[in-house]
């Protein structure tokens, strides 16, 4: 059998190495592997993992981004994401990404180790909100450059001379961005998009 092995992607060290104290008081023969991305989690994290504690904000890829990543190196492992974005939008789309369950950083260090116990022993349900199909699905390169230059306010006219697209393509970037996002104009995708890390 396995040893219980634990991942904690987080790009603060002060919350990561207070965490792995908080589990090792409840779970004290647990192996904790700790990286602040999620490549360096890929690069250098063991072949089993019983948990992944991840955080959305990271250096490089959001733990948004990074979940799918994550799910194909460790298919059994279930995803705890960790973070102090914890408005419902976000919350939604991390579970509609796959994670498991989404604990607030704000939550006490006796919630966290609740979930984290009920994760691993297999009996955790977490009530996901109202499903969207759009939220599973990643942007692609294209609309990450089309947000990206959102980002910057350009408008579609000169988004699309920049990318050298017609100024319908772009518009059709926009709408599935703006779906991506579920909100109803260019200024709140790009404000979804910041508090996501995903652009700035």
């Amino acid at each position: 059998m396995n040893a219980l092995c634990m991942l904690l992607i987080d790009d603060h060290p002060m919350f990561r190495e207070g965490l792995g104290l908080v589990i090792h008081r409840t779970l004290p023969k647990v192996e904790i592997h700790q990286a602040s991305s999620v490549d360096e989690a890929l690069r250098g994290a063991p072949a089993h993992v019983s948990l992944v504690l991840l955080d959305i904000k990271l250096n490089g890829r959001s733990g948004l981004e990074g979940i799918d990543s994550i799910k194909q190196q460790w298919p059994t492992a279930p995803v705890l994401m960790l973070s102090s974005h914890d408005d419902p939008e976000t919350i939604r789309l991390a579970l509609a990404r796959g994670a498991a369950a989404f604990v607030s950083k704000a939550e006490t260090s006796e919630h966290i180790m609740d979930t984290i116990v009920q994760l691993l022993r297999g009996d955790w349900q977490q009530t996901q909100p109202e499903a969207n199909d759009q939220l599973g699905k990643a942007l692609t390169p294209r609309q990450r450059e089309v947000l990206e230059l959102l980002h910057l306010g350009l408008s579609n006219k000169l988004i699309a001379r920049r990318l050298l697209l017609s100024d319908n393509t772009v518009r059709r970037h926009v709408q599935e961005i703006l779906k991506y996002f579920q909100v109803a104009t260019r200024a709140e995708a790009v404000f979804a998009a910041r508090k996501l890390a995903m652009v700035g």
